[in-house]
């Protein structure tokens, strides 16, 4: 290896992951296009935070720019399915995108529970999360998700 490849190469790496990173951005707007995907299809997963005290559950999903009477929750064997869709805001209609970090489009997300039995008893919005607790039922009560 020549001394001035030697020398150069820390900028040379820093180039390399500059270019790899460019490649993945160019690859996530290939491929991610909001609304030209059936809409019976999701487009996008919202992140969950889950935690378990002794008595309940407790999810919080991200929902930035979902309005709360527009979310479907609903379950799925041993989960709960969260669905719903995020428009694009106001200000992005007719405008070039520029940059789209968060998501638009119908989204689902499937949370897998733990074993157990549960029971919807408080559902609040605030900050663009929703917040779900879920109430740990005696495994003799009938009708877990009455509440949903």
């Amino acid at each position: 290896m020549c001394f001035m490849t030697m020398r150069n190469r820390p900028y040379w790496m820093w180039a390399e992951a500059c270019e790899l990173l460019d490649r993945a951005d160019r690859l996530h707007r290939q491929f991610f296009h909001p609304g030209l995907r059936a809409a019976s299809r999701p487009n996008w997963e919202p992140p969950v935070d889950m935690f378990e005290t002794e008595r309940a559950l407790w999810l919080i999903v991200a929902l930035p720019g979902v309005a709360v009477d527009q979310v479907d929750l609903s379950i799925d064997g041993t989960g709960l399915v969260v669905a719903a869709i995020r428009a694009l805001p106001q200000e992005a209609r007719g405008a070039a995108i520029r940059r789209l970090e968060i998501p638009a489009g119908r989204f689902e997300r499937r949370i897998e529970l733990p074993p157990g039995r549960f029971e919807l008893v408080e559902r609040r919005f605030a900050d663009g999360c929703l917040t779900l607790g879920l109430r740990k039922l005696p495994s003799s009560a009938a009708e877990p998700w009455s509440h949903l």
